[in-house]
């Protein structure tokens, strides 16, 4: 095949860096045609499969493909690779940053479990945590921060709404708000739905919503309803085209990639901290009373363990 056929077929370096799934699956397609029939079912099985490359053995892959390792090995140098690992290595990548489905990454965390590497994720667990609060923060700044604390401070009455593995994040969020201000819940409440919860809310009031991919629906439709109300909406979640970003009044965007089988709550755990901490910050001085009041009330009721 000729170079004039290629132009809109992304080109792959010697090796993978530089490498990414969807320009290994262009090139793949376009060559296939040209394979031989061993190598067109291996690739086949490829284009079909492409989740199966970051997670599966060579010899997985080549029992389902029904060829040869080697075939898989002469697939890879085909399209420019050193060998079939080299080409696998970018699905892999994507297995550990990108967002495939939570089984996969549970598949994938297994197998670095079999091959005897889990000092190497303990790095790329810490350097992930690292890195999505630095991409996070750098996207942000303390005016965006200022208006949205603000808000909060000046409102009626705060609701924190985090269902799933940002139900921890709205609770935590809610609890060391309450040190100091009053009207600051937690939803959904035991028993309720997050729109029951909003029912009597309006245009005094505050929601912070939280949700990532894959976006829950009653969190997505409580603030949709919110935002019919008047309520103000800060939205956190991971990405532009988030439902409640779009419907934000006060939106912040975080990073969550992890080789975890779950989105990251580093990132969200540190905004919220940070937020926090510019609402008091922006509050009056009777914020102090209340914080001193909060826990002299709890040294007094014996339960702090004073040693």
């Amino acid at each position: 095949m000729s170079n004039n056929n290629r132009t809109n077929v992304p080109t792959i370096d010697s090796g993978s860096a530089g490498a990414t799934p969807d320009g290994i699956l262009a090139r793949l397609t376009a060559e296939l045609d040209s394979f031989s029939p061993q190598l067109k079912k291996a690739a086949g099985f490829i284009l079909d499969n492409p989740n199966e490359v970051g997670v599966s053995s060579i010899r997985e892959i080549s029992e389902a493909a029904d060829v040869t390792p080697n075939t898989l090995v002469r697939l890879a140098k085909s399209v420019g690779f050193e060998g079939y690992e080299e080409l696998r290595a970018p699905f892999r990548e994507q297995m550990r940053t990108g967002f495939v489905s939570f089984t996969d990454r549970v598949r994938w965390l297994q197998q670095v479990s079999q091959s005897g590497q889990l000092g190497p994720l303990y790095a790329d667990l810490i350097r992930a945590a690292i890195d999505n609060i630095e991409a996070t923060f750098s996207q942000i700044d303390a005016e965006a921060l200022t208006r949205a604390a603000d808000a909060i401070w000046q409102s009626r009455q705060v609701f924190t709404l985090g269902v799933g593995i940002h139900h921890a994040n709205a609770q935590n969020f809610t609890y060391l708000a309450s040190t100091g201000m009053v009207e600051f819940h937690a939803i959904p409440r035991p028993g309720a739905t997050p729109t029951d919860d909003l029912t009597w809310a309006g245009p005094d009031d505050v929601l912070i919503s939280l949700t990532s991919a894959p976006y829950r629906d009653e969190v997505v439709t409580a603030t949709r309803l919110a935002k019919e109300q008047g309520v103000t909406i800060v939205a956190i979640s991971d990405r532009a085209t988030s439902p409640i970003i779009r419907l934000a009044d006060h939106a912040f965007q975080v990073t969550d990639d992890t080789p975890q089988f779950f989105p990251s709550s580093v990132a969200t755990i540190a905004l919220l901290e940070t937020l926090l901490s510019f609402v008091i910050a922006r509050a009056d001085e009777k914020i102090i009373e209340r914080v001193e009041a909060f826990h002299s009330r709890r040294h007094a009721l014996g339960i702090y363990s004073d040693d």
